[in-house]
């Protein structure tokens, strides 16, 4: 579903310039949820930013469901992956009411009105369909993230891409979030390309993990290394600190 080859992400002109992340390579299997965990400032929600579209700064190559895709993307490119940010009440219009934050990304890609698929939307994602007509101040993190999850959602993609999709949020209510992305994999066949610096997330959500340091990917862990807790030896200390943070 993913391939990448050669990423580079570099910002900044002249001496200024600065290389975020250095040709990296990895590719994710059609209904794979692959984390990439890491410290602040390794450059893993820049790779995120790179395959939704976000971000032009990118060199290499990238491939979605079989087809390259340039910097300047067709909206059937754009369709293909839609991203989740950390902050839901960053990421949502305050002044917006949540019918409109909904229909905003069918009509933005001119597929539509958006309204009628509202209520199906706040469904999917555990929530009545009576909250289309609440301001986001008028909801909690977990629920404001929720609609963050249905807006992702409204364009059908085949791939989500998560940023610390729970990192703002209270311990409460993550585990939550955190299952029903996983029932919505499940029931969807979607691919996920989870970003965090907590490896007790990406170990309930991911099949494997590239773990990132200074741009690059330092070592590759599967479910068994998730599960027992086994990181790469250099980095395991920073890691496992940041997961009780």
């Amino acid at each position: 579903m993913i391939e990448v080859e050669n990423l580079e992400v570099t910002f900044g002109k002249g001496g200024n310039l600065k290389q975020v992340v250095k040709a990296v390579s990895f590719s994710v299997a059609r209904g794979e949820s692959l984390g990439i965990v890491g410290e602040s400032g390794c450059g893993k929600s820049t790779v995120l930013r790179s395959l939704a579209g976000l971000d032009r700064h990118w060199t290499g190559r990238i491939s979605l469901n079989g087809q390259s895709v340039d910097k300047n993307r067709t909206i059937e490119q754009l369709l293909l992956a839609q991203m989740v940010f950390q902050d839901p009440y960053g990421s949502i219009h305050p002044r917006h009411r949540i019918e409109r934050v909904l229909a905003e990304p069918v009509r933005a890609m001119k597929k539509g009105a958006g309204w009628d698929r509202v209520p199906k939307a706040l469904e999917r994602v555990g929530l009545p369909a009576s909250f289309a007509e609440r301001f986001p101040h008028e909801l909690s993190g977990g629920q404001r993230q929720r609609v963050a999850i249905a807006r992702a959602l409204m364009l059908e993609p085949q791939i989500l891409l998560l940023d610390e999709p729970t990192s703002a949020l209270d311990v409460s209510v993550q585990a939550e979030v955190l299952n029903l992305l996983s029932d919505l994999r499940e029931q969807q066949g979607l691919t996920y390309v989870l970003v965090s610096h907590d490896l007790s997330v990406i170990a309930h959500m991911c099949d494997r993990a590239l773990v990132m340091k200074d741009g690059v990917f330092v070592d590759e862990l599967d479910k068994a290394d998730l599960q027992a807790g086994r990181t790469h030896a250099d980095y395991s200390a920073v890691l496992f600190q940041s997961s009780f943070l």
